[in-house]
């Protein structure tokens, strides 16, 4: 077994993450990179920035050791019914002086695999948009929402933004002094906190501000929200309350009342102690009382464990799980 490596990688639309392990749980290299989902940035881009983050990680290593690797990837089934963009990945795999077989993985089954080695459970994710997905047998099978920021991702980073701006808006139409909240959100996307004269001209400034962006930038204002929740804040902390019902609303979709089985929570809202990953954990807690939560860890090491575990020399994937990947901080 100490011969043998493998290779997991956690591609999302920021950056892109390597890494190589003994089945030892030595850690060989590490590798990063710009974002590689094809969806996001086109296949042969994010087949450019796979092959930075693999040789990154596999400088000093012989690759021959690596006897398989996991892809972990938000919309891995677009990739796998694209034969280019799959042609795209197998020759970055190649170019990396891989010949091992590798798998490409759903980034919520990864997410899931990083908190947890049980076989069956739930993990939910909230970033910039939000997800729940039903873990069977180590395999997705049922998923809720992560419907995109017109239809769904109620929330989300996304959805904490939009809000936050609809409730300055209503504020301004009520020729309301905006609170705490809404001058923050004033100054990002104006400039300054100042109302003018007459607020429908803050409004329509406003307006454009946001609608001259991409929506999905509105996700950018959901750290406002979160450090205003921190300061207690009104508006703040009542958003931060609905977006933890709607989270956990999306979850019970899938997910059967009174199960015992791990929630896995993933995405840099609902990691790392914000307010919202506190409200969360309540309300799955409240919902689910004898469910373990598990904060989502390293995604790239959870990746290079979904490829150990059908290695023939691996007899127990369940202990070898937390030898590859770390607990989460």
């Amino acid at each position: 077994m100490s011969d043998t490596l493998v290779v997991g990688l956690d591609v999302g639309g920021t950056s892109t993450r390597a890494v190589a392990l003994a089945l030892t749980g030595e850690r060989l290299g590490v590798g990063r990179a710009g974002g590689g989902n094809p969806t996001s940035h086109g296949t042969e881009r994010a087949a450019g920035e796979l092959l930075a983050a693999l040789r990154q990680a596999l400088a000093g290593v012989d690759a021959e050791r690596v006897r398989a690797g996991t892809i972990g990837l938000a919309g891995a089934g677009r990739l796998l019914a694209d034969p280019a963009g799959r042609d795209a990945f197998d020759r970055a795999w190649r170019d990396a002086g891989l010949r091992c077989p590798y798998a490409v993985h759903g980034d919520a089954l990864v997410a899931y695999a990083s908190g947890t080695a049980g076989p069956d459970g739930t993990v939910l994710i909230a970033g910039t948009g939000g997800i729940a997905a039903q873990v069977v047998g180590l395999r997705l099978d049922r998923v809720a929402d992560g419907h995109g920021w017109l239809l769904g991702d109620a929330g989300s980073g996304f959805w904490l933004g939009r809000e936050a701006v609809r409730r300055l808006l209503a504020d301004l139409d009520r020729a309301q002094t905006p609170g705490p909240l809404g001058a923050r959100v004033l100054t990002e996307l104006l400039g300054s906190d100042r109302v003018a004269a007459r607020p429908r001209d803050t409004v329509d400034a406003l307006v454009q501000a946001v609608t001259r962006r991409p929506p999905i930038e509105l996700a950018r204002l959901a750290p406002l929200v979160v450090a205003a929740a921190v300061e207690a804040e009104p508006v703040a902390t009542g958003l931060v309350a609905e977006a933890a019902d709607h989270l956990a609303g999306t979850a019970a979709r899938i997910r059967p009342p009174g199960s015992a089985e791990p929630l896995v929570l993933g995405g840099g809202l609902l990691t790392g102690g914000t307010p919202l990953a506190a409200a969360v954990a309540a309300e799955l807690t409240r919902r689910w009382p004898d469910a373990p939560l598990r904060p989502a860890g390293d995604g790239a090491a959870a990746a290079a464990w979904l490829a150990a575990r059908d290695l023939p020399e691996v007899t127990d994937p369940a202990a070898l799980h937390p030898l590859l990947v770390p607990p989460a901080a």
